[in-house]
């Protein structure tokens, strides 16, 4: 993949990896391999070095007459700006929170406020639980109905019809992943939201997992909401969430009566983490730089998601072929040729999830294990008890890292 001056088109992984300081960590010898990244990936140096920039030179709270004000000002305008940008939505429809999980429960009381007595709200047996419990709080405050999508175990994937033919005239949200962080499924959105307007029903998207790997397009899918994690893709802890101009504006959020009433700070809370929201938009200026060229940013994510997933997919693929060659390892999810994540969820025979974890990172290569806050997924796989080992890939993942992985897994098995 080159240009036309023969320059690589996006950055090789030796060269992201130059970029990330606790690549150079060292577990037990060996230099640490990150497979942990769906629960929170490692931050390039310009990362930090934005947020440090900020908290040294500009640190103040906003709208008030002087410079440092000011400029805090002009950081989140420049923010809002960054993930319009990545998300393909407007500056003025995009608000910060502390989490997604944080800004979902506020959605979600946002609307609960128009939820009557028998009103249904559709949530996944897919999901993450920061897109199913604030929902279902609404069936105690205001007697909602939950309706819930089916997982299909054997595949790790929703049974989209059902999910589909769940959804009627007394449905007034739709609540639904665009990738699940325990499996790695993608999932297609599309026509579930078409059935939800088709009967005047919002549709929140809890793209958390999602955006770390594909791009997202809200004005394609035609969503209501969506929120996603900075700090899934490089960035500090802070939460984004993405709501359409008309309906951030006819939304009851919560606030205080000095706060501002105009979209999108009407649903922002309090003070935010300024350091964190600028170094969020430093992650998302960091992926579109891997790609060379002066095209605008969204065209330059658009080639760097494209490389990267083909990244993924190679490294899924080689992942999944070598745990698959171990009798005692058993796989979840949709295949590595299906539309996924280069997340891979798997056990072990008779070695629990959390001692297979442990014995990775003895050598150098960090996994997580349980449920994910994906509890329900677990539950429907039988493994509600001793949960999954999850590996995720990065931009940083190399090949050699995803063989440690499968020796690792191995050599726990002959142990």
């Amino acid at each position: 993949m080159v240009n036309t001056t023969d320059q690589p088109a996006v950055q090789s992984v030796t060269e992201i990896r130059r970029q990330f300081p606790a690549l150079e960590r060292r577990e037990g010898g060996h230099p640490v391999a990150y497979f942990d990244g769906p629960g929170g990936t490692q931050v390039p140096q310009v990362v930090v070095d934005a947020v440090g920039e900020y908290l040294l030179q500009h640190n103040a709270n906003t709208h008030w007459a002087y410079p440092s004000s000011a400029e805090t000002d002009a950081a989140l305008a420049h923010a809002r700006d960054v993930f319009a940008g990545l998300l393909h939505g407007s500056p003025d429809e995009i608000a910060f929170g502390a989490n997604m999980t944080t800004l979902t429960y506020h959605v979600s009381r946002a609307l609960g406020r128009d939820i009557m007595p028998g009103d249904e709200i559709v949530v996944t047996e897919l999901d993450h639980h920061a897109n199913i419990d604030p929902w279902r709080a609404l069936e105690r405050e205001r007697s909602a109905v939950i309706r819930w999508g089916r997982l299909v175990p054997d595949r790790g994937v929703l049974d989209l019809e059902q999910v589909i033919a769940l959804i009627s005239r007394r449905t007034k949200i739709v609540a639904i992943g665009a990738a699940a962080n325990a499996l790695g499924t993608i999932s297609d959105l599309q026509p579930v939201i078409a059935a939800a307007h088709e009967v005047g029903a919002l549709v929140y998207v809890d793209a958390v997992h999602f955006v770390p790997h594909e791009l997202p397009d809200v004005q394609a899918w035609g969503c209501d909401f969506l929120a996603c994690s900075p700090y899934k893709f490089y960035g500090p802890h802070v939460g984004v969430l993405w709501g359409r101009r008309g309906v951030l504006e006819r939304t009851d959020f919560p606030r205080l009566d000095p706060a501002s009433d105009e979209a999108p700070e009407r649903g922002e809370t309090g003070t935010l983490c300024h350091e964190g929201i600028v170094g969020a938009a430093a992650a998302v200026e960091w992926l579109a730089s891997l790609a060379t060229g002066s095209d605008p940013m969204r065209s330059r994510l658009r080639r760097v998601y494209r490389e990267l997933h083909a990244r993924g997919v190679r490294l899924t693929e080689r992942m999944w072929t070598g745990l698959s060659a171990i009798p005692q390892v058993r796989l979840y999810g949709p295949g590595p040729q299906e539309a996924r994540t280069p997340t891979v969820s798997f056990t072990v025979d008779g070695v629990d999830a959390a001692e297979v974890s442990r014995a990775l990172a003895a050598r150098g290569v960090f996994t997580s294990h349980g449920d994910f806050y994906a509890k329900t997924v677990v539950e429907r796989l039988g493994l509600a008890s001793e949960g999954l080992v999850r590996a995720g890939c990065a931009c940083y993942t190399t090949e050699q890292e995803v063989d440690r992985l499968v020796e690792g897994v191995a050599a726990r098995v002959q142990a």
